[in-house]
């Protein structure tokens, strides 16, 4: 229950058939030409349609700098260049927890980073009060890295009326917002519920960066395909900025990779495609969620002292489990149940074959806790 990849309840990696079709579709019938330094614009029209809005005003205005990226770790890693390179003053929020590489790549980039509070260990949950508290004491014009949707590792997302708060918030110091979005549709099973959160802070009137990845919600995890966009204030602006994103990516990588970007921009470019893979998406993000009820169920038929609701009441890929790491390494050691020693869960591990054994495993580790 380590790795963060979908698998299926016979605990086998998974291809979805949207995406086995447009590779049937596009078989042959590409060069293997460069793409452009910004890679696809297909895909991109598509990643920005997807995660603003079909209708996006923001769009229509082409106030949105854009460029394809090598996933989400490439989107991060060229924004955290662009903030180094034209705001080399300012520093980056990052929430504790946040996933491990998000430190390596602000580091990485020369970006100073400090943290905000984000998880509450005793109610395996939000701490609210200290990220609200942490948000107003930060210098006025600070960079926060937010997760959208599927917080990693913890599984925890702010509610839509604390989201609304936090926007208020950021606003009101001047902050810029910045959202790794790696779980769109894979989250909830429905991508317009999974974007609740950009949504509101384009509301709010917020200018933000996003960075967009199709390795969970599509199953593209080897083709490292992804898009960095900025919200800019005009089209001028907007033109500036994707002018200077390309001139980072061309020492860095000089083009991003074709075949993924075609996939991408097939199956959401394609109204029949589209519709499979909303489908598809729901099927994955709802066997993660039905694995969360099992798991919590089991543990509650056991007769378990421990409250176990945060099981439900996380979501995504990951689960928090509130296991120390002696408990973790006693999981290991004598029922060879693997996860990291912070107690996170991968739910895409659990399946209906072993749900019922790595319950009664963790019931019999926490019993004297």
């Amino acid at each position: 229950m380590l790795k963060g990849a979908y698998r299926d309840d016979n605990g086998k990696p998974v291809v979805l058939e949207c995406v086995r079709e447009a590779e049937r579709r596009i078989a042959g019938s590409q060069f293997m030409e460069y793409l452009p330094i910004g890679g696809s614009i297909k895909m991109v029209e598509e990643s920005l349609k997807l995660a603003y809005g079909e209708n996006s005003e923001y769009i229509k205005d082409k106030r949105i700098a854009a460029v394809q990226s090598l996933s989400g770790t490439g989107a991060c890693r060229l924004f955290a260049a662009f903030q180094q390179r034209f705001h080399p003053n300012t520093q980056i929020y990052i929430p504790v927890p946040t996933w491990a590489n998000h430190h390596n790549i602000w580091r990485d980039a020369g970006v100073p980073m400090e943290t905000f509070r984000y998880y509450l260990p005793e109610t395996r949950g939000l701490d609210f009060a200290g990220l609200m508290e942490d948000i107003k004491n930060a210098p006025d014009g600070s960079f926060f890295l937010l997760h959208a949707c599927a917080h990693n590792p913890t599984g925890v997302d702010p509610s839509e009326e604390q989201w609304r708060e936090i926007s208020s918030q950021i606003k009101a110091k001047g902050h810029f917002p910045f959202f790794d979005m790696a779980y769109q549709g894979f989250a909830s099973g429905n991508p317009e519920r999974d974007a609740k959160a950009i949504r509101i802070f384009l509301e709010d009137g917020h200018l933000i960066g996003l960075a967009q990845s199709y390795a969970k919600n599509m199953g593209l995890y080897g083709q490292r395909v992804g898009c960095l966009s900025l919200l800019c204030e005009d089209e001028k602006q907007a033109v500036a900025v994707k002018s200077q994103l390309q001139r980072i990516a061309r020492p860095m990588y000089s083009n991003p990779p074709l075949h993924g970007a075609v996939i991408v921009s097939t199956v959401l470019g394609d109204p029949e495609l589209k519709k499979l893979w909303l489908q598809e998406v729901k099927v994955m993000a709802d066997r993660i969620i039905g694995m969360r009820a099992t798991l919590r169920e089991n543990l509650e038929k056991l007769g378990s002292p421990l409250p176990w609701q945060h099981i439900t009441e996380q979501i995504g890929m990951f689960c928090y489990s509130g296991l120390t790491p002696e408990q973790v390494d006693r999981l290991t050691n004598e029922f060879h149940i693997y996860m990291t020693r912070n107690g996170r869960i991968s739910m895409a591990g659990l399946n209906t074959h072993n749900v019922g054994y790595v319950a009664n495993a963790i019931n019999e580790v926490t019993k004297s806790a």
